[in-house]
């Protein structure tokens, strides 16, 4: 008997092979829940949801009526919502002072008003059907400040704050509305990075655990905090391997190990 058995989840942001989104959706079909997968590239979501007997839907998180017409898909094909997480989000990386009124646009749509719309399409229906799960992707990042990630760090700031009103006021209705704050995790979205000789090396001297994350402790967290189990609500937790009790690198430490890493001994 699996930990999902009988529930439904929805997962928007799993069109990239190999991604948080999509070990969630593995993680959570292996654990019995039926699973929508969402996302922006038809071709990976309709591969993955052949995979685990799942639906695909395409859903771009920056607007609103799409979010709405995901929700509703799932709800009209399994009849109901239980879980409903959202893994979209972007890495920006810009300097203070270089950061373009285009740049706060962008990443203030995907991961500020999209997330808000998504806990408005999914906390309303989950109320009215006796409760659910709502998780959504943070970051470390807005407890260990990184350096040139100002927008990225404002924009999921700003989302843990809604979601910790979400969770206050819908509580009552059975509805648990949490966040997870990842840190340096080997992903699709890190993969370019992560081969940049000593940068990996900078981050991991600051991980009290001694390795970097990866999307199945993502996965995992997420599994707790989507199951019955669970009895924490308005909560960001931190899967990150202690990251947040010190620091990220700064820029010069980043710098200089990816100095150290290229030069010949």
């Amino acid at each position: 008997m699996g930990r999902l058995d009988g529930k439904v989840a929805v997962i928007l942001g799993a069109a990239s092979p190999g991604n948080m989104g999509q070990a969630m959706a593995r993680r959570f079909a292996a654990e019995g829940a039926r699973v929508v997968v969402a996302g922006r590239h038809q071709v990976a979501l309709d591969a993955l949801a052949a995979e685990i007997q799942g639906t695909a839907a395409l859903c771009d998180i920056t607007h609103k009526n799409q979010v709405e017409d995901l929700a509703t898909l799932a709800e009209t094909t399994y009849g109901r919502i239980d879980i409903a997480v959202n893994c979209t989000g972007s890495g920006l990386i810009a300097k203070l002072l270089e950061t373009t009124e285009e740049d706060l646009d962008q990443i203030t749509a995907l991961q500020f008003k999209g997330p808000y719309f998504f806990f408005q399409a999914f906390v309303a229906r989950m109320a009215k059907s006796g409760g659910g799960s709502v998780i959504t992707m943070t970051s470390a990042s807005t407890k260990a400040v990184l350096w040139h990630h100002a927008a990225y760090i404002g924009t999921k700031s700003g989302t843990d704050a809604v979601m910790r009103c979400f969770a206050n006021e819908f509580g009552a209705k059975g509805v648990r509305v949490n966040a997870i704050a990842a840190g340096f995790t080997e992903s699709p979205m890190t993969e370019a990075v992560m081969q940049m000789p000593g940068l990996a090396e900078a981050f991991l001297k600051e991980y009290p655990m001694g390795r970097l994350g990866t999307v199945d402790d993502v996965a995992d967290a997420a599994l707790w905090l989507a199951s019955d189990e669970c009895f924490v609500t308005g909560e960001v937790l931190q899967v990150n391997g202690g990251l947040t009790l010190r620091r990220n690198p700064s820029a010069r430490e980043i710098n200089a190990s990816m100095t150290a890493a290229r030069s010949p001994i």
